[in-house]
C-alpha cells in the first residue's frame, strides 16, 4: 500500500468518525470557530494554529485542508478583498468540507473559500480534471502510462489546479509530515513556485529531535498517525532554505513533546519563511545596523552584519530588514541625496560610510512590539 493510499484512507475515516489520536492540543482563537460548524470543529486534525498568520486581503492556500477548519478561520480574516484555497487528495474530506460551504458563505458574506482535489506535492495537478480525462478517453492506468503523463503534463502547463506566483501565504497544519520522502523537495519547490515573491510560509507540523530509524518508517500506521514521517527538527529548516526561501525560522516550539516513541520526542512547531522578491538589486544609499545582542548575524542569502556596523545594502534587502520579520533587530538608514537607479555591486558586510548618509533618516531605533508586514 503507497503512502497516499493509507493516509487517504485514515483521514476518510476520520471524516466519517472522529479518531481523537490523529490531533493534538492546540488553543484556537475561539472568536473564529464561533461561527464553524461543530462536526468540522470535531473532525479537525492539527497540531498547530497557522491561521494566525494570515492577513487582511491575502490569498491563502492550505496544503492538506481537511475538513475546511483553517480554512474558515481563515476566510474570517481575509475579509471581502481576500480568498482561501484548500487542497486535500481525500474525497471524504473535501465532502465534509464543501458540505458546510453555502452556509459559510452566507455566514461570511462571500464564498470566498475554494475546496481542491490535489497532491500537495504537485500543486499543479488537478485530480479532477484527470480522473474526468481517463474517463472519457476510456483509459487504463496499467496500460494508456504514456497518454496519461503526457496528459498530465499538458495540464499542468496549461490549466494549473493552483498558478505560481499567485498566493500570498501558505499554511498546513500538521500535513507536511505524511507525503512520502521521494516526493518532500517537489512539495517544498512547489510552495515556492505557487507564492508570490514576498509571500509567506506558516506551516504548523510535528518534527523529531532525532531521525526516525527505517522500522518506525515502515510502518504505515505509524506515518499516518504523524509519527514516523516527522521531519528531524533542522532538516524541516534545511528543506525551506534549500528550495530558495528566506528568514526560515521556528516561530512556535512546544515544551513538551506530543509522543515520546522508543525514547525519540515528536513535538509541535511552526515553521516561517518568506520567498524572496525578483528584482533587480538597487544601490540607493541605505545602510543598517544590527543592533545586537549578537557580535554578528548572517542571513539566508550570506549577507553579513557585524553588530554596531553601518552596512551597506541593496534596496530590496533594506526593506527586507525594516518591513520583514527580523524589523526589530535594525536601524535603516536611508540617504538623503544619492544617485537612483545604480546596480548594487557591493560584497556582503561592506561597509557604508556616515558621509554617505548624513542628513538621511534613520528608522527602527526603538522595539515597538507592533506586527511586521512580512515583505520581502
Amino acid at each position: 500500500m503507497s503512502v497516499e493510499t493509507e493516509v487517504s484512507e485514515r483521514y476518510a475515516g476520520g471524516a466519517k468518525e472522529v479518531e481523537a489520536s490523529l490531533c493534538c492540543p492546540v488553543d484556537y482563537d475561539v472568536e473564529l470557530l464561533k461561527i464553524l460548524p461543530q462536526e468540522i470543529i470535531d473532525k479537525d486534525y492539527g497540531c498547530g494554529d497557522p491561521s494566525r498568520y494570515v492577513q487582511t486581503g491575502d490569498c491563502v492556500l492550505d496544503l492538506g485542508s481537511g475538513g475546511g477548519k483553517i480554512c474558515y478561520m481563515a476566510a474570517q480574516l481575509v475579509g471581502d478583498k481576500g480568498s482561501v484555497i484548500g487542497i486535500d487528495m481525500t474525497d471524504e474530506m473535501l465532502a465534509l468540507a464543501r458540505k458546510y460551504q453555502p452556509e459559510m458563505a452566507e455566514k461570511l458574506g462571500s464564498d470566498r473559500v475554494d475546496f481542491r482535489k490535489g497532491y500537495i506535492q504537485d500543486l499543479a495537478l488537478d485530480l479532477n480534471a484527470l480522473k474526468e480525462y481517463q474517463a472519457k478517453s476510456d483509459l487504463d492506468e496499467t496500460t494508456d502510462v504514456e497518454k496519461i503523463e503526457a496528459w498530465k503534463e499538458k495540464q499542468k502547463l496549461e490549466a494549473p489546479l493552483v498558478k505560481g506566483n499567485s498566493v500570498d501565504l501558505v499554511v498546513s497544519n500538521c500535513v507536511l509530515n505524511l507525503v512520502a520522502e521521494q516526493h518532500r523537495t517537489q512539495m517544498i519547490n512547489e510552495i515556492f513556485r505557487v507564492l508570490k515573491p514576498g509571500g509567506r510560509v506558516a506551516i504548523s507540523d510535528i518534527v523529531s529531535d532525532e531521525i526516525v530509524p527505517q522500522h518506525l518508517r515502515d510502518d504505515p500506521h505509524l506515518w499516518s498517525g504523524c509519527i514516523s514521517g516527522a521531519f528531524q527538527e533542522k532538516a524541516f529548516l534545511d528543506a525551506f532554505i534549500a528550495a530558495g526561501f528566506v528568514a526560515v525560522a521556528y516561530d512556535k516550539w512546544d515544551q513538551e513533546p506530543w509522543q515520546t516513541v522508543e525514547d525519540i520526542e515528536f513535538r509541535s512547531v511552526t515553521i516561517t519563511a518568506v520567498k524572496p522578491e525578483e528584482i533587480p538589486l538597487l544601490d540607493k544609499g541605505q545602510a543598517v545596523i544590527y543592533k545586537g545582542p549578537f557580535a554578528e548575524v548572517r542571513d539566508d542569502l550570506d549577507n553579513v552584519f557585524p553588530r554596531g556596523e553601518r552596512i551597506a545594502v541593496s534596496d530590496r534587502t533594506f526593506r527586507y530588514l525594516m518591513e520583514g520579520p527580523v524589523s526589530e533587530s535594525f536601524i535603516g538608514i536611508s540617504a538623503a541625496d544619492f544617485p537612483s537607479d545604480q546596480k548594487f555591486c557591493k560584497a556582503a558586510g561592506t561597509l557604508r560610510p556616515a558621509k554617505e548618509t548624513k542628513g538621511g533618516s534613520h528608522s527602527g531605533g526603538s522595539s515597538s512590539g507592533t506586527e511586521s508586514s512580512g515583505c520581502c
